[in-house]
């Protein structure tokens, strides 16, 4: 009895090992793949702030000349929302805000929208996003034209009535089979437009919290 105790315990104590390093190496794992994901989608935003204001508009560091915030009215879901300042001179040429449209089809989609000091949208960018393959992605530039019906918009072209898609009677195209993914996105635009209407100032002047890429 004493032997086979013996040998019950030994084989608790190397299943209990097995566990240990187990979860020690699947935590490593998920560590390591987050840090890849969040290093991606970091090159993505930086490639993509140079598509919507190009570089040589302004002679500040983006990365630098930025700070977050949270408004729920404008930016629901208690999300974390990031102005990057593009300026020359000291001047305001633009503001490039990065948020999230909550209401996708398939969960939130992240955006780039680039405001110029106007009030005019220099472009949107889609910087994530779980949309259906073949129907949603059409958010993406890589898959179509449609992001670029932003630029140029600004509240008031066209008028807030028809800041949505055809079918709820707005300006905005749809998708074939996908209409919550364009509306979701129109949406967000809007609101972040709205934003920068009321909250101009605030965007531009608010002290800059440089980004720094975590070890």
């Amino acid at each position: 009895m004493k032997a086979s105790g013996n040998s019950f315990a030994k084989s608790a104590l190397s299943l209990g090992l097995v566990a240990v390093i187990g979860t020690s190496l699947l935590s490593g794992v998920n560590q390591a793949t987050a840090k890849r994901i969040e290093q991606q989608e970091r090159r993505v935003v930086l490639e993509q702030l140079g598509q919507i204001i190009l570089p040589d508009r302004y002679d500040n560091v983006l990365q630098d000349d930025r700070f977050s915030f949270a408004d729920e009215t404008w930016f629901p879901q208690g999300q974390e929302v990031v102005a990057y300042r593009a300026r020359r001179g000291g001047q305001p040429v633009a503001v490039i805000l990065r948020f999230i449209a909550v209401d996708g089809y398939s969960g939130p989609i992240g955006l780039l929208a680039g405001i110029e000091a106007d009030g005019r949208l220099a472009g949107v960018r889609v910087t994530s996003h779980r949309e259906t393959p073949g129907l949603g992605d059409g958010i993406e530039i890589e898959k179509s034209d449609w992001i670029r019906s932003f630029d140029g918009r600004s509240l008031g072209a066209p008028p807030a009535t028809e800041w949505t898609v055809h079918r709820d009677g707005g300006a905005f195209d749809q998708f074939t089979g996908a209409t919550i993914t364009p509306r979701s996105v129109v949406n967000a635009v809007r609101l972040a437009l709205e934003y920068h209407e009321r909250h101009r100032d605030f965007l531009y002047d608010a002290p800059a919290t440089p980004e720094r890429e975590k070890p």
